[in-house]
């Protein structure tokens, strides 16, 4: 019963594991480095999804408690049948599980530049951006945002 605990306790940190794409968010790599600043107008903005991560982990998970699960179903060659099967449904429902909990919602947006040239950036929808609005985009150490 401990054991199982402590896979379910897993799948549900999975969500915790997900690298963010929000434009306000930074990863360590991209403090203290220069960001190449543009500036620009948003000509338009779409609602899109952020595919979820696929670590492995929840399938992993999803393998051992399903696993465990089916162990305890009948006895011996039928018990091992049923591990070998719940085993195989729970790494299938831990894979959903991960990809569900760790997508975004997102905003395709598309801005033009001050020399004219469009530009669209995708990332998490944690800020409002209306056609019109003034924007800066900062490039730099592999990742691209959108900021007010």
């Amino acid at each position: 019963m401990k054991v199982l605990m402590v896979a379910i306790a897993a799948v549900v940190a999975i969500a915790g594991c997900a690298g963010s794409q929000s434009g306000s968010s930074y990863s360590r790599g991209q403090t203290r480095g220069e960001m190449y600043v543009r500036t620009g107008v948003v000509e338009s903005v779409r609602l899109v999804t952020i595919e979820g991560t696929n670590s492995g982990t929840g399938t992993v998970t999803g393998a051992v408690v399903g696993g465990i699960a089916g162990s305890t179903i009948g006895g011996g060659r039928g018990s091992t049948v049923a591990s070998v099967l719940g085993a195989v449904v729970g790494g299938i429902a831990g894979q959903a599980i991960e990809d569900k909990n760790t997508r975004k919602d997102g905003l395709e947006i598309t801005v033009r530049l001050e020399g004219g040239k469009l530009t669209a950036i995708t990332q998490e929808a944690d800020e409002q951006f209306r056609p019109g609005d003034r924007v800066r985009i900062l490039s730099g150490n592999g990742a691209t945002r959108v900021t007010h």
